[in-house]
């Protein structure tokens, strides 16, 4: 009797693990039927995992053929339409702009989890597994803290207003802040003040530079990832001043270390630009 009920057991894990399977099976392919992600809406969602990772290419990738090249870009693009109902993914070029990459990848989801599978199966290929990583961040979004319309209204105002009016965004930005206890320990007043103080120079630097901000404490070894695009250096270079300027800084303990520049490309033209050259 104990060995049929034993037995019975083992056939009941069986089928509930299969049926584990198949519905997992059913809302993957769900998902592929789904279509992309929608970007306009999951870049502007609270709530949404953000991942930063740049990476320099081996030398010894260069010592493929062209074909073999060639092969492997169309592999990472295969990964990333694989992955397209769960995540989107940003390439900047920052070869020639920084020593330690050659590109950073931005990558978005609802779910971290389908962000690491994406990322495991892009360093699977012949690309990836040729790309040393040489820094990663990761995030995810809110809402505004501070400068919101019921703490404090004109400034809030003055936020929503300032609208993107530059040319179309060439470079981007990603610079990691992290504060220190300090900062953590003043009350919720205080620290209202003093991102007033911040906010108030920006304002007339933000219709020539788009911005995005990532909250990472207790995710990573940072609290703030702070993303820019902008086609105007000169203008970006003004905002990073008003920023040097705050009384907030006296709180930072990083600011960079490091600090990625790249211009901004499709995932497909960085991969090419990177396997086969201009």
């Amino acid at each position: 009797m104990i060995k049929m009920t034993a037995a019975a057991l083992s056939i009941s894990l069986l089928m509930a693990g299969g049926n584990t399977l198949a519905q997992q099976g059913a809302m993957e392919k769900k998902m592929e039927m789904a279509g992309p992600v929608d970007r306009a809406k999951i870049l502007a969602a609270p709530g949404v995992s953000g991942n930063f990772s740049t990476y320099k290419v081996r030398p010894d990738y260069y010592r493929l053929s062209a074909a073999e090249r060639k092969g492997a870009a169309a592999q990472v693009l295969a990964v990333v339409e694989k992955h397209k109902a769960k995540i989107i993914v940003d390439a900047y070029l920052t070869r020639g702009f920084e020593a330690k990459s050659d590109y950073l990848l931005r990558i978005h989801s609802y779910d971290m989890a389908a962000t690491q599978a994406f990322l495991v199966d892009f360093r699977a290929t012949r690309f990836g597994m040729n790309s040393d990583v040489t820094e990663n961040l990761v995030g995810i979004t809110k809402g505004l803290n501070y400068i919101t319309k019921d703490k404090s209204p004109d400034l809030n105002k003055g936020l929503s207003s300032a609208t993107y009016a530059g040319d179309a965004p060439r470079y981007a930005f990603m610079i990691p802040v992290k504060k220190n206890a300090d900062w953590w320990n003043l009350s919720d007043e205080q620290r209202l003040k003093e991102m007033e103080t911040h906010t108030l120079p920006t304002l007339g630097n933000l219709v020539n530079v788009k911005r995005k901000l990532y909250h990472s404490t207790g995710l990573d070894d940072t609290d703030f990832i702070t993303y820019f695009e902008t086609a105007d250096l000169g203008a970006f270079n003004s905002l990073m001043l008003a920023l040097a300027k705050v009384p907030e800084n006296k709180y930072h303990v990083r600011w960079g270390s490091p600090t990625v520049m790249g211009t901004i490309h499709s995932f497909e033209n960085v991969v090419n630009m990177l396997s086969m050259g201009n």
